[in-house]
């Protein structure tokens, strides 16, 4: 009996490798310039989010006026002590994610304003803290 070879197909350890060296190549080209607009799309949302919180604090404002320097951005969900519940007009924002920014962390609420005349909405980017560049820079509602 004559005993024939099978051809096996597939791929050689070379190909595979060479394979794996291209989709390599191929992820540190794209993932950086991916990642970046993943982050100017948080900056966009946080800067759209900052003048809707501006809007909704105008509106409280007029009802209660001005807030202390140092109120948190909670007055615009939870009513604050100073206002008695029958004058009560809020919530004035839908729940208490509305206030914080895309990187989960509560938008800040500054009394006097430093970019605007009475009061800033500000979040301080993906690093959550004052100042920084890029990703990481504080949104002010109103500045851009």
């Amino acid at each position: 009996m004559e005993r024939r070879k099978q051809n096996r197909r597939g791929f050689t350890i070379i190909e595979a490798l060479v394979i794996v060296i291209i989709l390599g190549v191929l992820a540190a080209v794209v993932g950086p310039r991916l990642l970046s607009r993943i982050g100017q799309s948080k900056q966009a949302v946080a800067q759209s989010n900052a003048a809707a919180l501006s809007s909704a604090m105008k509106l409280f404002s007029a009802d209660h006026g001005l807030p202390e320097a140092g109120s948190p951005i909670t007055i615009l969900y939870e009513r604050p002590s100073y206002v008695e519940e029958s004058a009560w007009n809020g919530p004035y924002v839908d729940s208490m994610d509305a206030l914080k920014d895309p990187w989960g962390n509560l938008f800040v609420l500054v009394i006097p304003g430093q970019h605007n005349v009475d009061f800033d909405i500000m979040s301080y980017g993906a690093d959550g803290v004052s100042g920084g560049e890029g990703d990481n820079a504080d949104i002010i509602a109103g500045k851009r």
